[in-house]
């Protein structure tokens, strides 16, 4: 049953509610970690910090474009899984009933209500907090905001407090709000990119039709990724092993250009490096090709990424090839309203309303939300990992033999293979880009020849370079 906060009235429509709490729950439960909005709890119950929460959270949904949020009693905090409360919210607290004490000290009234559920045939109490609205929500005369898990007085947080008032005026930044910070932009290339696809730009007209202007008529964050130069870096970086510890083959650099290009220039490098197999075993009549990781999946994984990564922050998404996976991450969580059933089933919430519409202007996607789903049939929803604020597709690359391994690093960095005594090199320099030739053949143990013609080779490849003179100087490490 739902209760209002004030008169314990049971709502309306019963079942069509119940059913709506329940899902709101499983959502929760099935998503890896708690965000600001939401708070799992098994039976703790402590009055004054529940209205401490309410201030905390209410704010917190605000400052993340949730509609609601979420106290859970009867989940454990760290598995998520349900285990069932045996809270009493109905009982008195200082002489009068808990909820009407939580409603008295709350400002302004926002309406919270707490539901009692059954799920999985245990008690689950859910605490509805609506988001903040024009002012920041206060309990006992503070507001609170949540910083992590925790929940701390605004007071203490002043730039903080400036961004909760900043989003209850304006709304939450987005790219078409946002003011770039370079405002002698050009867009040269975004024409030819239009072009090619048949649509002609109107010099007088695009900017207002694309919605690259502010309200005070000054380029946004739009206008600056579609721009000549983005000053945004994108970048592939291709290790031989399965982490980062291992040797880095190469940074290939996408970036500081209109992102449509830069999204172009990865897809085609995609094609490069799935290598196309051909499977001998078994073999009665026609040979069985099979490629390195399907090449749909990647191109829709880099378009998502492209298209709902949290640009405002000013990072761009992350691409990384391992020797047996690679992973796309965009930057940002789920849109604010979507659920992971919503998402795994195609419905979409675009993060960035108007860089989707120019995409599907530009038939680089499509209204149909078949993108996560085209993905999630050939790898599965474990494709996607869902961190505190990223999201990460991963693709398993498919070998028939070991030695595929070595050509896919060998055609992503342009044909230049690295021996082991150059990858030795470049991470001695990295760690100290001030080492000289002959320290160098000290830690390495080789003689002053063979460093010599390997720093020649990295030199003549484009893999460092060195700045100033022989002994002042250091080495710049390009990636």
């Amino acid at each position: 049953m739902c209760y209002n906060m004030a008169d314990k009235v049971v709502d309306k429509g019963m079942v069509k509610i119940m059913d709506t709490e329940i899902d709101v729950v499983l959502d929760l439960v099935s998503r890896d970690d708690e965000e600001e909005w939401f708070e799992f709890k098994e039976n703790w119950f402590e009055p004054y910090e529940i209205g401490e929460y309410i201030s905390a959270m209410s704010n917190a949904a605000a400052m993340h474009g949730e509609e609601m949020a979420y106290f859970v009693w009867g989940v454990n905090n760290d598995t998520h899984k349900i285990t069932g409360t045996n809270i009493n919210y109905q009982k008195d607290y200082k002489k009068e009933p808990f909820q009407h004490y939580l409603a008295r000290q709350t400002s302004p009234d926002i309406g919270f209500k707490f539901c009692e559920l059954e799920i999985n045939e245990k008690r689950v109490v859910l605490l509805k907090i609506p988001a903040a609205t024009k002012v920041p929500t206060s309990f006992d005369g503070t507001r609170y905001i949540r910083i992590g898990s925790s929940k701390e007085s605004v007071i203490k947080y002043p730039e903080r407090e400036a961004q909760l008032f900043d989003v209850l005026k304006n709304g939450l930044p987005t790219i078409d709000k946002m003011e770039s910070e370079y405002q002698d932009l050009t867009f040269e290339k975004l024409f030819t990119y239009y072009a090619g696809r048949g649509i002609e730009l109107k010099t007088n007209t695009f900017k207002k039709n694309l919605g690259l202007l502010t309200k005070s008529g000054t380029y946004n964050m739009l206008a600056q990724l579609l721009s000549d130069d983005s000053h945004m870096p994108i970048r592939v970086s291709v290790f031989r092993g399965e982490t980062k510890g291992a040797p880095l083959f190469s940074v290939k650099e996408f970036g500081n250009t209109c992102i449509l290009l830069s999204m172009e220039k990865i897809l085609e490098y995609g094609d490069v490096i799935n290598l196309i197999q051909v499977d001998e075993r078994n073999r009665i009549m026609e040979r069985n090709d099979v490629s390195l990781f399907d090449q749909n999946a990647f191109r829709e994984a880099i378009i998502n990424a492209f298209v709902h990564n949290k640009w405002v922050d000013g990072n761009a998404p992350m691409i990384t090839i391992y020797s047996n996976r690679i992973e796309i991450l965009s930057r940002g969580n789920l849109a604010p309203g979507q659920t992971k059933e919503g998402f795994y089933a195609g419905e979409s919430i675009p993060v960035n309303q108007k860089l989707s519409d120019i995409f599907l202007q530009l038939h680089i996607s499509e209204r149909s939300g078949r993108g996560v789903p085209k993905i999630t049939e050939v790898y599965g929803e474990n494709a996607f990992e869902f961190r505190e604020n990223s999201i990460v597709v991963t693709l398993p690359l498919k070998y028939l033999d070991s030695g595929v391994v070595d050509k896919v690093a060998y055609k992503a960095v342009d044909n230049v293979l690295l021996n082991a005594t150059q990858e030795g090199l470049l991470r001695e320099l990295r760690n100290n880009p001030n080492l000289t030739q002959p320290q160098l053949a000290s830690i390495m143990g080789l003689g002053k020849t063979a460093i010599q013609n390997n720093i020649s080779f990295l030199k003549k490849n484009g893999y460092i370079e060195r700045v100033g003179a022989n002994k002042r100087g250091y080495w710049r490490i390009k990636e």
